[in-house]
């Protein structure tokens, strides 16, 4: 009886420990969540002025609602905090940002931070990204970079930072350092750093010869230094020595018959070396005449009008610190190939000699001035975010317009979502399809904020969505269509995806946005085109076929057959519908916003695996007219579309 007894006890200290612990971790958990909201209401509170009002309150989700602020996946930390643009004054205020331990991504960039480098930012020893660009910070730098062991992009450019540059040869997963127009001054460090792809030090006092290390990037990276050019740019390969001289010790002057025979033997081995030019030439010429031929006509045809503009127009101009090293010479030799043709113009995937390979879109029927083109590509080049295909370079001439962007293997969505269906490939699943999602809207979302809020895509669609190397989805083409001078008629609404209100894509909206990014979510879930064809000639509304299948009730009819066989995603799939109806609903200001949008699509994987069966959709708005009378019967299981 003792030993029952013993045991019963020993039983119940056991448990009672188990939920002490629980208790505990909860609690800590908690604390780890208040203590960062307190961090930053202290942080916004203590700042000069901000201009543009945060929406952070103390009784708001602060993982869910605040403005520019993302949590991890339990939403007991903030890990990433975004506000660029928001007329942010004054210098830091110490033991605020520094209060959150698990920040990975810092971005504070486009504000009026004045002051020195916030010190006690060396508590945060998990940052991988830290923005600080296009402010007035001064001061030294760091004197320590080691610290932050996880940095893979750092940008002070457009500050007022003096001093040397320390040692960061040991934050050894650098990828990315842009310290350009500063007034840092001393020699160039010698960065050993095999996974730095990206580098801008331009426009500082900076003296001395550029470290061997650095040497293979190009030489726009150090201009508007104190460098010689010797010391500015890779030294040339050595080529073959310059014959000596004859001494001039000894010589003899020539008689009149010599220097007659020398110049009619000279003018003969001239003759002689034109005529071997002159059939060199032309042999050329009929092997490059031959090689050409191949091309297509169009690519020859922008070819031939740029190298005629060439002359009268700038080069092609970079932005950031572009590893890449080529002008137009070397987009027009590069071997290319269309990858697509839309309304804003044609795509082709350029492969330099190198054997890299870039994005070039030849742009049509821009309505734009030089300068207003050359305003936007400002804008639309200053976009750094994961989420966000970086524009490269662009060229402008009178004939033609380039913008040049980084090349993503793995193709559009469109492509991957729709071209596997074609040839029987295995498609996307739902966790693929999901990141998609998550990644393009967090990109949108980073556009609608970017430019003080002044700036709109314009043309979201599948084929403008890309993954990233996270498997993210990151959006292209941002910007482009307030260039166009085109008005899409309005039966073929830019193939589905534009808003009902929006008749001339230069005035495209937010709201106008979302509603394109809800077509994609629908086109993610469904596996169907936003416009496609059945029975012959009849054409189907992605929107409202969906809106009439659901009104009916049918909705597990809805989905990609091809989803139906992953396990324990029927919640997830309602709950990204649901968003969906809402991002595509008639009225402009019932649409969510992007970041909220982001903010759900998030949310849907964090709170997935209850028990619970999902909610119905909600009651959907009339479309009015005569949509309303629509009835479409379609078997989706019979792969229709």
């Amino acid at each position: 009886m003792s030993q029952k007894r013993e045991l019963e006890l020993k039983l119940g200290v056991f448990v009672l420990s188990a939920v002490f612990w629980f208790a505990a971790t909860f609690s800590l958990v908690m604390s780890e969540t208040i203590e960062d909201k307190e961090a930053l209401l202290s942080f916004l509170s203590k700042m000069a002025h901000h201009s543009h009002s945060l929406n952070w309150k103390k009784s708001t989700s602060l993982c869910r609602e605040w403005m520019g602020v993302h949590c991890n996946s339990d939403e007991s930390r903030v890990v990433a905090l975004q506000l660029p643009e928001v007329g942010l004054h004054g210098p830091v205020p110490i033991d605020t940002l520094s209060r959150l331990s698990a920040l990975e991504t810092l971005s504070l960039e486009s504000n009026y931070i004045s002051g020195p480098f916030p010190s006690d930012f060396q508590k945060l020893r998990n940052l991988n990204s830290l923005n600080l660009q296009s402010n007035k910070f001064s001061g030294p730098l760091p004197s320590d970079f080691s610290i932050w062991k996880n940095l893979h992009i750092i940008d002070f450019s457009n500050n007022a930072f003096n001093g040397s540059i320390p040692p960061i040869s040991n934050t050894t997963r650098l990828t990315a350092l842009n310290l350009a127009n500063n007034s840092l001054s001393g020699k160039i460090p010698d960065l050993n750093l095999p996974s730095l792809r990206k580098l801008d030090l331009s426009n500082n006092n900076l003296t001395g010869p550029v470290p061997q290390s650095l040497q293979r990037f190009p030489s726009r990276a150090f201009s508007g230094n104190n460098l010689t050019p010797e010391d500015a740019v890779p030294p040339a390969r050595p080529g073959p020595s310059p014959k000596a001289q004859p001494s001039k010790r000894g010589t003899t002057t020539l008689g009149e018959a010599a220097i007659l025979g020398i110049i009619i033997g000279g003018s003969a081995m001239g003759l002689v070396l034109a005529a071997i030019l002159m059939i060199i030439c032309c042999s050329n010429r009929g092997i490059k005449s031959k090689a050409s031929s191949k091309l297509n006509k169009k690519e020859q045809s922008v070819k031939k009008r740029v190298s005629e503009t060439q002359s009268n127009s700038n080069n092609l101009k970079f932005f950031q610190s572009y590893s890449l090293a080529f002008d137009l010479e070397d987009l027009l030799r590069a071997s290319s190939e269309v990858l697509g043709k839309g309304t804003s113009g044609t795509t082709y995937k350029a492969t330099l000699e190198d054997g890299n390979a870039v994005v070039v879109k030849r742009l049509k029927e821009v309505s734009a001035s030089k300068r207003e083109f050359e305003q936007q590509m400002e804008v639309l080049g200053r976009i750094e975010h994961e989420n966000v295909c970086a524009l490269r370079a662009y060229y402008y001439s009178k004939d033609e317009k380039l913008m040049v962007f980084d090349f993503y293997q793995h193709g559009s969505v469109s492509a991957m979502l729709h071209g596997g269906r074609e040839k029987g490939e295995s498609l996307l699943d739902w966790e693929t399809r999901l990141r998609i999602a998550i990644g393009a809207a967090r990109g949108i979302a980073h556009i609608h904020s970017d430019n003080c809020g002044k700036l709109v895509h314009g043309n979201i669609k599948a084929s403008n969505i890309f993954l990233n190397s996270d498997g993210y989805g990151c959006v292209s083409d941002a910007g482009v269509a307030a260039l166009m001078n085109l008005m899409a008629p309005p039966a073929t609404r830019a193939a589905g995806y534009r808003a009902p209100e929006v008749k001339d894509s230069r005035k495209a909206s937010h709201a106008s946005d979302t509603y394109s990014f809800g077509v994609v979510l629908l086109e993610l879930l469904t596996g169907k085109f936003p416009l496609h064809t059945k029975g012959g000639d009849q054409i189907i509304h992605l929107v409202r076929w969906v809106n009439a299948v659901v009104r009916e009730e049918w909705t597990a009819e809805v989905f990609d057959v091809e989803l139906l066989r992953f396990p324990n995603i029927e919640e997830e799939m309602v709950e990204t519908l649901q968003l969906g109806l809402a991002c595509v609903g008639r009225v402009p200001e019932d649409r969510p916003t992007m970041a909220e949008v982001a903010a759900r699509l998030e949310g849907i994987r964090r709170v997935s695996g209850g028990g619970s069966q999902p909610e119905p959709p909600p009651p959907l708005p009339s479309e009015g007219g005569a949509e309303d009378s629509i009835h479409i019967q379609v078997n989706v299981a019979e792969g229709e579309g």
